[in-house]
């Protein structure tokens, strides 16, 4: 069996736009006295993961597995517990669910997911559950002392809400994204205060807010021509 080169399926601007989210993270990384080589890492898999889960290819969800376990790493050692607990116990293990049933339900021969939509009875029991893990996390993030609590605690809920909508494959997956990436950027930010060598952290979800607005525009346009 032949195997293709996902980055051949990318347009012109997707191609501008992941070379230059990768560009701008590594400038702001070199730029640094400090160097994290693991946030370099990870924020260059994690805009890799973005542009292919905005073109709907399973690919995207292989990579976000392997960033969340980096950021796992990166979350442990700042104390950002919520973070760790997040990605490598919710973000990296929906993942996997997400990349199992975007092979299940392929659109064609296209190399592109099937786009769905959500009935009223699911969005209400997504609610629900977002609601209820939000709930315990931040009991369970505060018997082990997270710091920045609350902003945690947000991340967890607008984490959880993007993953569902990823596994239930609807093109809002990639706002809820945006409204964790918003989340983690003002994180980043006071981390980085105490220690510059975070900053390119911050320009990666910098990127990630770019690349997820793109994805939702790249998946609105994915369901009109599937519907066509």
């Amino acid at each position: 069996m032949k195997i293709k080169n996902p980055i051949k399926s990318l347009t012109k601007f997707e191609l501008i736009l992941w070379l230059s989210s990768l560009t701008i993270v590594a400038l702001s990384f070199l730029l640094m006295p400090e160097k994290n080589y693991l946030t370099l890492l990870a924020s260059l898999i994690g805009i890799t993961a973005l542009i292919f889960v905005a073109k709907g290819q399973a690919l995207g969800q292989v990579l976000i597995i392997i960033f969340a376990i980096f950021y796992g790493i990166i979350s442990f050692y700042l104390k950002y517990y919520g973070e760790m607990i997040t990605y490598l116990g919710m973000s990296a293990p929906m993942a996997v669910v997400a990349l199992i049933t975007w092979l299940k339900n392929p659109y064609e021969s296209s190399g592109q997911v099937k786009v769905n939509k959500m009935s009223k009875k699911q969005i209400a029991i997504m609610l629900f559950l977002t609601l209820c893990v939000t709930f315990a996390f931040y009991f369970i993030l505060k018997a082990l002392g997270t710091a920045k609590l609350i902003i945690s605690t947000i991340s967890v809920a607008t984490s959880f809400l993007a993953a569902y909508m990823t596994f239930m494959r609807i093109p809002y997956y990639a706002l809820g994204y945006c409204s964790n990436d918003i989340v983690l950027i003002i994180m980043w930010i006071l981390a980085s205060i105490e220690n510059p060598a975070y900053i390119p952290m911050i320009m990666c979800f910098v990127m990630f807010l770019i690349n997820d607005a793109y994805g939702f525009i790249s998946w609105k346009r994915m369901e009109r021509m599937q519907k066509e």
